[in-house]
C-alpha cells in the first residue's frame, strides 16, 4: 500500500472513531433519561461533568489521581522488570525452569487480588500493598511471554552461533534477547493496563489514598456520578500507560515491517 492510500485508510479510521465517540457521548447524555433509567444507576453525562469539578475542589481529585499513578508506574516497572529477568532465565536455564516452575506456578494459580489483604495486613495502609499486588499482576505475563520467546528461537541460529565460537553471553544478546523484544513487548501491553487492576484493588481492599479510595468513598455516599468519574479517571491512567508502551515499541523495534492494511 502506498503513502497516500495508507494516509486516506488512516484520515477514514479517525473520522469514523470520532463520530463513534460523539455518538456514545450522545447517548450517555440522553439515552438514560429516554429510556426511564434513573440517576443513581446511571448518570447522565452533564451530571459526572459536573461532579468532576466538584470533586476537583472538595475530594482533591488531581491528588489521589497522582497517588494512584505513581503507584501505577512503580508497580508496571518493578514487575515488567522481575518478569523479563526471570523468564530470560528461566529461558536460558532448563534446570532454572525445571527447579522453579512448580512454585511460579503455585504463585500464578493462587488469586493475585487475594494477597491484598495479607500484605495490608504486613504493612499497613500504605502505598506498599498496592504496588505489591501490581508487581504480582504484571510479573506474570512478562515472564510468560518472554519464557516462551526464548524458547522459541530457532536452534539453527543458535547452533550456527556456536559454531563460530559464540559464548553463551555473545548468543543471549545477539539472538535470544532481539528476538525475545516483541513478545517481551506483547506482555507489557498486557501488564501496562493489569497494573491499574491491581492498584485499584489494593486501594479498595484497604487504603485512605488514590482513586480506589474514592470509589470506596463514592460508593459509601451512594454517589453514582462520583464512582463514574473515579472509573474514567482510571481508564485514562490505563489508557494513557498503554499507549507509552506502544509508543516505546515503536521506537526500539523500529526495524520490524510495518502492518500492512488494505483498504475497503
Amino acid at each position: 500500500m502506498n503513502e497516500t492510500s495508507r494516509a486516506a485508510l488512516v484520515r477514514r479510521g479517525t473520522m469514523a472513531s470520532v463520530v463513534l465517540f460523539v455518538v456514545f457521548l450522545v447517548a450517555w447524555e440522553w439515552g438514560p433519561g429516554l429510556l426511564g433509567i434513573p440517576q443513581f444507576i446511571i448518570p447522565p453525562l452533564s451530571l459526572v461533568y459536573k461532579e468532576f469539578f466538584r470533586m476537583v475542589g472538595v475530594n482533591q481529585l488531581f491528588f489521589h489521581t497522582g497517588v494512584t499513578t505513581a503507584e501505577v508506574l512503580i508497580g508496571f516497572a518493578i514487575g515488567s522488570l522481575l518478569g523479563a529477568f526471570i523468564g530470560y532465565l528461566l529461558g536460558i536455564s532448563p534446570t532454572a525452569e525445571f527447579a522453579l516452575s512448580p512454585y511460579i506456578l503455585a504463585l500464578q494459580i493462587a488469586p493475585k487480588v487475594a494477597f491484598a489483604p495479607l500484605f495490608i495486613l504486613w504493612m499497613g495502609f500504605t502505598v506498599y500493598p498496592k504496588i505489591l499486588v501490581a508487581i504480582l499482576i504484571v510479573f506474570f505475563p512478562v515472564m510468560v511471554n518472554v519464557l516462551t520467546a526464548v524458547r522459541t528461537v530457532d536452534p539453527d541460529l543458535i547452533n550456527l552461533a556456536r559454531s563460530f565460537k559464540a559464548t553463551r553471553a555473545q548468543i543471549f544478546w545477539k539472538i535470544e534477547f532481539p528476538e525475545s523484544l516483541p513478545a517481551m513487548f506483547a506482555g507489557l501491553r498486557i501488564g501496562a493496563t493489569l497494573a491499574v487492576v491491581g492498584v485499584v484493588v489494593g486501594e479498595l481492599v484497604g487504603g485512605n489514598l488514590g482513586l480506589g479510595y474514592l470509589l470506596v468513598v463514592g460508593e459509601g455516599q451512594a454517589n453514582t456520578p462520583m464512582v463514574f468519574v473515579c472509573i474514567l479517571m482510571l481508564t485514562l491512567i490505563g489508557s494513557v500507560a498503554y499507549l507509552a508502551v506502544i509508543l516505546v515499541e515503536m521506537r526500539v523495534l523500529h526495524y520490524l515491517p510495518s502492518r500492512s492494511f488494505t483498504a475497503y
